[in-house]
């Protein structure tokens, strides 16, 4: 599913910097997020400008406001990404080195959590498995038309962004015959490292996932989702947490009674791209490697259903 360029909704969903109180050259009666996001995309790729036009819109009343308070308050990964946002928002409104300053003067860290810090919160973390599928199970509840989605990421441990990501590409391929270019039937696999500006990022890789043909060709009937902030949102409104991450992480911890916690890094994007082509994605392994996985993704499948 495309970018629209054109921005729409009520003055609410659509928040304007205005009057910033930064100094004479900081003067905007609104901003121009088309040409936020065509400026962005002078430096960054299409899905990652989309992300930060996204966050900039959400949060861009604090900087109007000059208010950073309601960031400062916002978990760290997701503050991680608004700082960014809103940095980049700054640089194009030319008021950077006056938000510098009210980011350092809020005490806001511009670092992500950092690879050891998310090592710790996974030993930690206690959460269940099952209690994370019943909370899938929750959703597919009181969101009905999220119900596929549900069981697409419960299966497959993407992220939320590749599972949105994948489910649209799908729905799209298949409405024009031809998802065999995405999707082996025979493997019963989705191919996403044949498309690399999607799921093959810097930091952030998904390779293969496997999917039953039963779930991809339910998906295939289905309309696109038009992003993962309107899925979070859909969540929210029905007064639920999004555990997203916890879904993740739960796929994880259940698929060690299948498959080596090496398989899993691999399944996850965990591993480098030659290490996969090198020692993955071998017909001679893959056919094992599948066996063991739809056997755990047949299981999370009964514990998920209605």
């Amino acid at each position: 599913m495309g970018f629209e360029p054109t921005f729409s909704g009520s003055e609410e969903q659509k928040p304007t910097v205005s009057a910033l109180p930064f100094g004479k050259e900081a003067q905007f009666e609104a901003v121009d997020w088309n040409a936020f996001y065509n400026w962005l995309l002078q430096n960054h790729r299409e899905r990652i400008a989309k992300d930060i036009v996204s966050y900039a819109r959400r949060y861009a009343h604090c900087l109007r406001a000059r208010d950073l308070s309601e960031v400062a308050v916002l978990r760290k990964t997701l503050r991680h990404h608004v700082v960014k946002a809103l940095s980049n928002l700054a640089k194009f409104l030319g008021v950077y080195e006056e938000y510098r300053r009210l980011v350092r003067s809020y005490g806001i860290s511009w670092k992500g959590r950092t690879a050891d810090e998310l090592i710790i919160d996974r030993l930690v973390k206690v959460t269940s498995p099952d209690e994370i599928f019943e909370w899938v199970k929750q959703v597919k509840r009181e969101r009905f038309e999220l119900e596929t989605f549900m069981d697409f990421i419960a299966v497959t441990g993407l992220r939320l962004e590749e599972a949105v990501s994948s489910y649209n590409l799908i729905v799209k391929l298949a409405g024009e015959n031809r998802l065999g270019e995405y999707y082996n039937m025979e493997k019963q696999t989705l191919e996403h490292f044949k498309f690399k500006d999607l799921f093959i990022r810097r930091t952030k890789k998904a390779f293969i996932s496997f999917a039953p043909k039963t779930l991809v060709q339910k998906i295939a009937e289905q309309t696109p989702l038009k992003s993962k902030f309107m899925v979070q949102k859909l969540i929210q409104n029905r007064g639920l947490p999004v555990r997203f991450a916890d879904v993740r992480e739960a796929w994880a911890t259940f698929m060690t009674q299948f498959l080596r916690r090496e398989e899993i890094d691999f399944l996850q994007g965990r591993t480098s791209a030659n290490i996969f082509m090198q020692h993955y994605y071998n017909p001679a392994l893959l056919g094992d490697l599948q066996t063991r996985a739809l056997q755990g993704i047949r299981e999370i499948q009964a514990k998920i259903s209605m």
